[in-house]
C-alpha cells in the first residue's frame, strides 16, 4: 500500500485538529450532562458526603482544591454546597473560622461552568465583601481553587484609579468588590453591563445589611436582574423579612449548621474578661503587652484616633514587641503591606479597629484583645474569631468598664457565649500615667493625637443605642483625658439623634472635628475652662506670629505720630499717647452723618473722586464700587500697564523675549527683501567688529608664547654654560631703608628665592657644623595655610632629591648678577624650572 505524500499530510492536518476539538467538546458536553445528571440526583442532607471528591464538581474545580490541598468538608460546606449546585438560594450561618468562604466560591465556579461562560459573555458573578482586607482574602483564595479554570477575576476595592479599572471590567467574569466602589462603577463606568449576572454572593452578609451600608446596597441591587441566585454568608445571619425581601430571595434555604452547638464560639477558644475603671485601661493593656512579649496579639480599639495615639505613644515606650496599626482612614497600598506584614510576623502586636474584624484570616494569633467594649455581642464574636481558627487553640480578654459589665454578660449569654472573670495581678500592673504626659509635653502633635482619642471614644460612647450597657455619665472623663496624659479633659460638643453605625460608615468629611469643641457639657452647663502649663506652652508657641499680626492690626510703632492721630492723640505729640486716647463721642445724626461722610471720603454727602496712579497710568477712585478694586490685586491688575518680559543670556545681557510678529504687523514695517538687506548688513557689521577683537586677541596670545619661549632659550645657556645650577637661584641683599621708611624693592620676590644647590655648597664647613638639624614638626589634628606646601615647592623639592640621587654636579655661581637682564634671566629660568 502507498504511503500518503507531505502534501496529502499538510492537508489532513486541519482536519485532524477540527475532528480532536469535536471529540473534545462532545467528551465535555458528555461529562458536563454527567454532572448536571448526578447533582440532580444528589441528597443534600446525605452523610455520606464528607470530602470534596464526593461532591459532582467538574475537573477543574476538583483539580484546584486538591493543588490548594483541600479535601475535606467542613460542616458549614458539606450542609451549603449542595443547596448551591442545586441553584437554591442560601442563607448560610456558621462560627467563625469554619470555612464560609470556600463554601459559596465552588457554587460560583460551578455555576458559571455549567453555564459555558466565557470572557464575551460579560459578568458572571459578584461577590460583595464589606472591608477591604475580606475583599482581598476573598480574592486570594478564588486565584488558588479557580487556577484551572479559564474564566476571568478582578478585585475592585477602592484606593486605585477608577479609570484603569473601568477600562478591565468589561472583560472580567468574576468581580470581588466592596459595595460602594462596586455601586460607584455602576453609576459612572460607560458600558458596564450586569444584565447577564449568574450569581451574587454577599459575605458578612448581616454587616453589609445594616444601617451602615443599606443606601450602598439598595442602590446596588436596583441594577442588577432579578433572575439570579444569591448567596448570603455570615457568622451571625440575619432572617428578617426585610432584608430577605430587599435581595429579591427566591424561598431561601436557611443553613445554620452550629445552631444547636452549646456556644456561638469556637470550642477550642478560652475567652475571659477584666474589669477595669477606665482610667486604668492603658496602664492593664501596658502590662499585658510586657507579659506577652512571644505572642501574637490583636487590639481592638474603637476608633481610628485611639488606634493611632496608642501606636504612636507605645511605640515611643518600647514594650519590647514589634508594633503595627491598621484602620480605614489608611491608604489602601498600607493597609495591605500591614496586613501581609502581620499575618507573616512570628510575634507582633497590631492595633487595629473593626476593618479586620470580619472574615479576616490572619494565621496563628494567640491573643484577641478588646480595650474598648463592642457595640453588641454579634461585634464580639466577630472579634474574638481571628483566633482559634479551623480547630486551632486561641485565647482572647475584653477590657470591660464596671458600668459596663452587667449589660454586657447578659447580651453574652443570650448569644451563648461562655466567658469567665480573671484579675490581674498586682505584680504586673504599672502606672504609665507620667510617661504619657512627658511625651505629650514633649510632642504636640502626639499631645494633639491624644485630644482626638478622647473625643472621638467619649462620642462613640454617649452615640451607642444601648444604654444599659454604655452609660456615659458614669464614666470618670477627667481620670481618662489623665491617664491619656493630657492636662484636663477636652470640651465636645454632641449631637444627639444620630446613629452611631450609620456615623461611624458616613464619609470623612461629616465626622470633622472642627465643631467637637463648645463651652458646654452633655446638660448644658457651662463647663470651667482650666489653663495648665500645657495650654500656657501651646500658646507661646506662636506668640511672634500673633503679635505682629496685631500690630498690623493697630497700627505699627513705625506709623510714630501717625497712630496717635488716629487714635485721637493728644497735641503734645508724645508716642504713648495713644495708650490714653479718647474717643469723640457723637451725640446727634448730624454729628453721626458728618462723621460717617468723613470716613468715606464724602464732602456734605457727595463723593469725592479720588486719583490712584498706577504705573504711567491714572485710575479715577468715583465710587465705592471701584473703591473695592484697589482691595482686589487680581482685578486690579487689568489696569496697570504690563511690562514686557526679559530673558538674561550667558553674559548676563537682557534681551527680550522672541515673540512671532503678526503678518499685518509685518508687512507695515516694509517689503521683505528690504528688511532681509538690513538684517544682513547688520549682522555684517556685528561679525567685523568680532572679527577685530580676536585678531588683536590672537596677536597678543602670539607675543605671550614668544616671550615665554625667549625666556626658556636663556635659561638653557645659563644652565649649559654653567652660570647656574639646573633647578638652582641666588640670594640677593636686601634692600636699604631711606630714612625711617623702608622703600619699596621691586626685587623683592626674587631675593626671597634660594641660592643655588639649595645653599648647602656656598656655606662653611663651620657654619654646617653649627647648624642645628631641622627639627621634626609635630602632628596636628588640624591645619592652616601656613601648613600647606604649594605646588611649585613640591615640585622643586622632588627634582632636588631625583639630582642628588643621579649625582648630579652643582655650580657655584662666578660673580653675583648686577643688571636687571641677568636677574630677569635667573627668574625666568627658576619659574620654568
Amino acid at each position: 500500500m502507498a504511503k500518503p505524500s507531505d502534501k496529502e499530510n499538510r492537508k489532513q492536518k486541519p482536519l485532524l485538529k477540527a475532528q480532536k476539538k469535536s471529540l473534545k467538546r462532545k467528551r465535555e458536553a458528555e461529562d458536563l450532562e454527567k454532572i448536571k445528571q448526578a447533582i440532580e440526583q444528589l441528597d443534600p442532607k446525605n452523610p455520606a458526603i464528607k470530602n470534596f471528591s464526593d461532591l459532582p464538581l467538574c475537573e477543574a474545580t476538583a483539580s484546584g482544591l486538591r493543588a490548594s490541598h483541600f479535601e475535606v468538608l467542613t460542616d458549614v460546606q458539606r450542609a451549603a454546597i449542595p443547596l448551591a449546585l442545586k441553584g437554591h438560594d442560601v442563607l448560610g450561618a456558621a462560627k467563625t473560622g469554619s470555612g464560609k468562604t470556600l463554601a459559596f466560591l465552588v457554587p460560583v465556579l460551578e455555576k458559571l461552568y455549567h453555564a459555558r461562560w466565557t470572557e464575551y459573555d460579560g459578568l458572571g458573578a459578584l461577590i460583595i465583601s464589606p472591608t477591604r482586607e475580606l475583599a482581598v482574602q476573598i480574592f486570594e483564595v478564588l486565584r488558588k481553587v479557580g487556577r484551572n479554570h479559564y474564566f476571568s477575576a478582578g478585585l475592585v476595592i477602592g484606593g486605585k484609579s477608577l479609570k484603569e479599572e473601568a477600562e478591565r471590567l468589561g472583560r472580567m467574569n468574576i468581580l470581588v468588590c466592596t459595595p460602594g466602589r462596586m455601586l460607584q462603577h455602576l453609576d459612572q463606568t460607560a458600558g458596564f453591563d450586569v444584565n447577564n449576572l449568574q450569581i451574587l454572593v454577599l459575605d458578612e452578609a448581616d454587616r453589609i445589611m445594616d444601617m451602615g451600608f443599606q443606601s450602598a446596597v439598595d442602590a446596588l441591587v436596583e441594577h442588577l436582574p432579578k433572575t439570579r441566585q444569591t448567596l448570603l454568608f455570615s457568622a451571625t445571619q440575619s432572617k428578617r423579612v426585610s432584608d430577605l425581601a430587599r435581595l429579591s430571595l427566591k424561598d431561601p434555604e436557611y443553613v445554620s449548621v452550629h445552631e444547636a452547638a452549646p456556644t456561638a464560639t469556637p470550642a477550642a477558644l478560652q475567652q475571659s474578661y477584666i474589669v477595669t475603671p477606665l482610667p486604668e485601661k492603658l496602664n492593664t493593656l501596658w502590662g499585658f503587652l510586657r507579659t506577652n512579649l512571644k505572642c501574637k496579639i490583636l487590639v481592638f480599639l474603637s476608633s481610628c484616633k485611639q488606634v493611632r495615639f496608642i501606636y504612636e505613644s507605645f511605640k515611643r515606650m518600647q514594650p519590647g514587641i514589634p508594633l503595627l496599626h491598621l484602620h480605614g482612614r489608611q491608604k489602601q497600598p498600607a493597609r495591605l503591606a500591614i496586613t501581609r506584614q502581620f499575618a507573616t510576623a512570628k510575634y507582633s502586636c497590631l492595633f487595629a479597629t473593626d476593618v479586620v474584624a470580619r472574615g479576616v484570616d490572619f494565621p496563628a494569633v494567640d491573643w484577641v484583645v478588646q480595650v474598648d467594649c463592642p457595640e453588641d455581642a454579634e461585634t464580639y464574636i466577630h472579634r474574638v474569631g481571628r483566633t482559634a481558627r479551623y480547630e486551632s487553640k486561641g485565647r482572647a480578654v475584653l477590657f470591660l468598664e464596671p458600668s459596663e459589665e452587667a449589660g454586657f454578660l447578659k447580651r453574652l449569654e443570650h448569644k451563648k457565649v461562655p466567658i469567665r472573670k480573671v484579675n490581674v495581678r498586682e505584680s504586673k500592673k504599672k502606672d504609665i500615667k507620667n510617661e504619657l504626659q512627658n511625651l505629650n509635653f514633649q510632642s504636640p502633635s502626639l499631645k494633639y493625637l491624644g485630644q482626638k482619642a478622647f473625643i472621638s471614644y467619649t462620642r462613640s460612647i454617649y452615640l451607642q443605642k444601648d444604654k444599659e450597657v454604655f452609660k456615659f455619665d458614669e464614666l470618670d472623663l477627667e481620670g481618662f483625658a489623665a491617664s491619656l496624659g493630657l492636662p484636663g479633659a477636652p470640651q465636645i460638643k454632641f449631637r444627639k439623634g444620630e446613629d452611631v453605625k450609620k456615623l461611624k460608615n458616613a464619609p470623612r468629611a461629616l465626622l470633622s472635628d472642627s465643631d467637637s469643641e463648645s463651652e458646654f457639657d452633655a446638660d448644658g452647663k457651662k463647663k470651667k475652662k482650666v489653663r495648665t502649663k500645657y495650654d500656657k506652652m501651646a500658646e507661646r508657641q506662636n506668640q511672634d506670629v500673633l503679635s505682629s499680626h496685631y500690630r498690623k492690626l493697630l497700627g505699627s510703632d513705625e506709623d510714630g505720630a501717625n497712630g496717635g492721630d488716629r487714635a485721637g492723640a493728644g497735641s503734645d505729640g508724645d508716642a504713648d499717647a495713644d495708650f490714653l486716647a479718647v474717643k469723640r463721642v457723637l451725640e446727634n445724626d448730624d454729628q453721626l452723618d458728618a462723621a460717617a461722610g468723613a470716613e468715606n471720603g464724602t464732602s456734605n454727602g457727595v463723593q469725592q473722586p479720588k486719583v490712584v496712579k498706577l504705573g504711567k497710568s491714572e485710575l479715577v477712585i468715583d465710587s465705592h464700587r471701584r473703591e473695592k478694586l484697589l482691595k482686589s490685586k487680581k482685578k486690579l491688575a487689568k489696569y496697570m500697564e504690563k511690562g514686557t518680559k526679559l530673558v538674561f543670556d550667558d553674559e548676563g545681557n537682557a534681551h527680550p523675549i522672541y515673540e512671532l510678529q503678526d503678518e499685518k504687523d509685518f508687512a507695515q514695517e516694509g517689503p521683505a527683501e528690504v528688511l532681509r538687506k538690513q538684517f544682513v548688513e547688520q549682522e555684517v557689521e556685528k561679525v567685523k567688529e568680532a572679527d577685530v577683537d580676536d585678531k588683536a586677541l590672537a596677536k597678543q596670545r602670539r607675543k605671550e608664547k614668544r616671550e615665554k619661549r625667549k625666556a626658556r632659550e636663556r635659561m638653557e645657556e645659563m644652565e649649559r654654560k654653567g652660570i647656574i645650577a639646573p633647578g638652582g637661584g641666588v640670594t640677593l641683599a636686601r634692600g636699604e631703608e631711606d630714612g625711617d621708611e623702608e622703600q619699596e624693592d621691586p626685587l623683592a620676590l626674587l631675593r626671597s628665592l634660594p641660592i643655588a644647590g639649595g645653599g648647602g655648597g656656598s656655606e662653611s664647613e663651620s657654619e654646617e657644623e653649627d647648624r642645628e638639624p631641622p627639627r621634626k614638626k609635630a602632628k596636628k589634628w588640624f591645619q592652616d595655610d601656613s601648613d600647606v606646601e604649594s605646588e611649585g615647592d613640591k615640585k622643586r623639592k622632588k627634582k632636588d632629591k631625583k639630582d642628588k640621587k643621579k649625582g648630579a654636579k652643582v655650580i657655584e655661581m662666578a660673580q653675583e648678577p648686577e643688571t636687571l637682564e641677568d636677574l630677569e634671566a635667573l627668574a625666568a629660568g627658576l619659574l620654568d624650572d
